[in-house]
C-alpha cells in the first residue's frame, strides 16, 4: 500500500478513538447533558469558588459556573449555578441554597433544598434565596463567651455563700442580745418593786403619804403589768429559739451551704471541660498543624483544582473538534470580554451594528451618599430604547457599553463600569434576558474606532445579530 495512505488511515483511526474516548468521558461526567442556569446571592461565600460542586436534595446536580464580585459592601456576591435539567422539577421558587462542607474539613459545595409542591418550578436564570453559612470562628467566640458567663456565675455563687454565712452569724448574735436585755430588764423591775415596798429611798418615803400612796400603788400596778408583758416577751423569745433549734434550722442552713459549694464545684468542673474542648479544637494535631491551618490548606487545594479545571475547559473550547459544540451549548458568554479585546473585535466595532446611545443626564442621578442610580425617567428611556428592537432582543447577544467623561482615569473606569452594570442588571430583570447573552463592558470615554461618536458620556446598548 501507499505510505501516505497508511499514515492517513492511522491518523483518522487515532482521531476516531480520541473522539470516542472524549464522548465516553463526557457522558460519564454528564458533560453532554442538558443544563439550566440559576443564581444565588450570599454576603459571605465561605470558600465557594468557580467549579464547586452543586447538589439538589443531596444528589450531585452540577457545579458553580462563576461568581460576580459586588462593587460595594451592601451588595452581595452573585453566584452562577448550573444544574442538570433532569432535576429541575425539584428546584422550586421557594428552594433555599446553603453552603455545606464534605466532612469536617472537606471541600465546600452548594446544596439546593427541594421546594414545596405548591410553589412553581424555578425558571432558568431565576435567583434563589441563599442562607448564610455559620462560621467556625463565630462558634468559638460564642463558646468563649459562654465560659466567661460560667466563671461569672461561679464567682456570684461564692459571694452568695459568704453573704449567707454573715447573715446567719448576725441573726444569731442579735437574737442572743435581745434575750439578755429582756432578762436584765425583768430583774431590775423586781428589785425596784421590792425597795418601794420596804420604804427605802425617796419612793418609800412618798408611800407614807396616804394621798400619794394611791397614785404610787397605781403606778406599781402598771409596772407589774409591764413586767408581766416583758416576761411573756422573754418566754416567747425563748420559745422561738427552741422551735428554731427543734426544727433543725441551723442544720438546714449548713445543708444549703453544702449544696451551694457542691454547685460551685460542678460549675468549675464544667468550665474546665469546656476549656479543654476549645483547646482541642484550636490546638495543633500530631504533626503540629492547627485546625485553622488545615482548613486553609484544604481551601487552597480547592482553588488550585478549580483554576486547573477552568484552564482545561478553556483549552477544550478552542479545540477545532469541539469548538462548535461549546458555542451551541452557550459556553461563550460576554462576561469575560476586556475593553481592549472588545474594541478590536470587528463584530462589536462594525458600523452596521445597532446601537442606542443614551446620555448620562437622561439615566442617572446621585443618591444621598453620592452614588449614581437609575432615575424613573431613565428606566422609561431604557425600556423605550430597548423595546424598539422588538423580538430581536431575545435572539442575539446584547452588550451594554458604559462611558464616563471624568478627568481622572480611575474615576472614568469606575463610573463607566458602574453605569454598564446598572443598565445591564435592569435590562436583565425587566426583560428576563438570558444572562449568557447579556454583557457589560467599561470603555471609559472612548467608543470603538468605527463608531459614529468619537467620545461619549453615558451608555450605549449594542444589539448583535445571532450567529447561525
Amino acid at each position: 500500500m501507499n505510505r501516505p495512505l497508511i499514515v492517513g488511515v492511522f491518523v483518522i483511526a487515532g482521531l476516531g478513538l480520541f473522539t470516542a474516548g472524549l464522548f465516553m468521558i463526557g457522558n460519564r461526567h454528564e458533560a453532554f447533558a442538558r443544563y439550566i442556569e440559576l443564581y444565588a446571592e450570599f454576603a459571605n461565600l465561605s470558600g465557594i469558588t468557580q467549579g464547586a460542586k452543586v447538589q439538589v436534595a443531596g444528589m450531585d446536580a452540577g457545579q458553580v459556573q462563576g461568581v460576580e464580585i459586588p462593587d460595594a459592601p451592601p451588595t452581595k456576591f452573585r453566584v452562577k449555578i448550573r444544574i442538570t435539567e433532569k432535576l429541575r422539577g425539584l428546584v422550586r421558587t421557594d428552594s433555599v441554597v446553603t453552603i455545606g462542607t464534605e466532612g469536617v474539613v472537606g471541600n465546600r459545595f452548594l446544596a439546593i433544598s427541594a421546594g414545596t409542591a405548591h410553589a412553581p418550578v424555578a425558571a432558568p436564570g431565576a435567583t434563589l434565596a441563599g442562607a448564610e453559612p455559620t462560621d467556625i470562628s463565630a462558634l468559638l467566640d460564642q463558646t468563649k463567651g459562654t465560659i466567661g458567663n460560667i466563671d461569672t456565675t461561679v464567682r456570684n455563687a461564692n459571694k452568695l455563700v459568704t453573704n449567707t454565712d454573715g447573715l446567719i452569724a448576725t441573726l444569731g448574735g442579735n437574737l442572743n442580745s435581745t434575750v439578755t436585755e429582756v432578762k436584765t430588764t425583768v430583774l431590775n423591775a423586781n428589785e425596784l418593786i421590792a425597795g418601794i415596798k420596804e420604804g427605802r429611798g425617796a419612793a418609800g418615803l412618798l408611800l407614807r403619804d396616804e394621798a400619794f400612796a394611791d397614785e404610787v400603788r397605781q403606778a406599781v400596778t402598771n409596772i407589774q403589768a409591764a413586767t408581766s408583758d416583758l416576761k411573756s416577751a422573754a418566754a416567747n423569745a425563748g420559745t422561738l429559739v427552741s422551735e428554731l433549734q427543734s426544727k433543725g434550722f441551723p442544720k438546714k442552713v449548713d445543708d444549703t451551704l453544702t449544696e451551694v459549694n457542691q454547685t460551685a464545684k460542678n460549675f468549675n468542673a464544667a468550665s474546665a471541660q469546656v476549656r479543654q474542648v476549645v483547646a482541642d479544637l484550636t490546638g495543633p494535631d500530631e504533626d503540629g498543624a492547627t485546625a485553622v491551618a488545615t482548613i486553609r490548606e484544604s481551601l487552597s487545594n480547592v482553588n488550585v483544582a478549580a483554576v486547573n479545571m477552568a484552564d482545561e475547559t478553556e483549552a477544550l473550547k478552542h479545540n477545532f473538534l469541539l469548538r462548535g459544540f461549546f458555542r451551541k451549548r452557550g459556553y461563550y458568554t460576554l462576561t469575560a470580554l476586556s475593553p481592549d479585546m472588545y474594541r478590536k473585535d470587528p463584530l462589536f466595532a462594525a458600523q452596521n451594528t445597532d446601537r442606542a446611545w443614551l446620555l448620562a443626564d437622561q439615566l442617572f442621578h446621585p443618591d444621598s451618599h453620592g452614588v449614581e442610580e437609575l432615575t424613573s425617567p431613565g428606566r422609561s428611556a431604557l425600556r423605550a430604547a430597548f423595546g424598539n428592537y422588538g423580538q430581536r432582543v431575545f435572539q442575539g447577544p446584547v452588550v451594554v457599553e458604559g462611558y464616563s467623561d471624568s478627568e481622572i482615569v480611575s474615576d472614568r473606569l469606575a463610573v463607566s463600569r458602574t453605569r454598564a452594570i446598572l443598565v445591564r442588571n435592569y435590562l436583565q430583570s425587566n426583560f428576563h434576558l438570558d444572562t449568557g447573552r447579556l454583557g457589560a463592558v467599561a470603555l471609559e470615554n472612548r467608543p470603538p474606532d468605527r463608531s459614529i461618536h468619537p467620545s461619549w458620556n453615558g451608555v450605549a446598548i449594542v444589539l448583535l445579530k445571532a450567529k447561525q
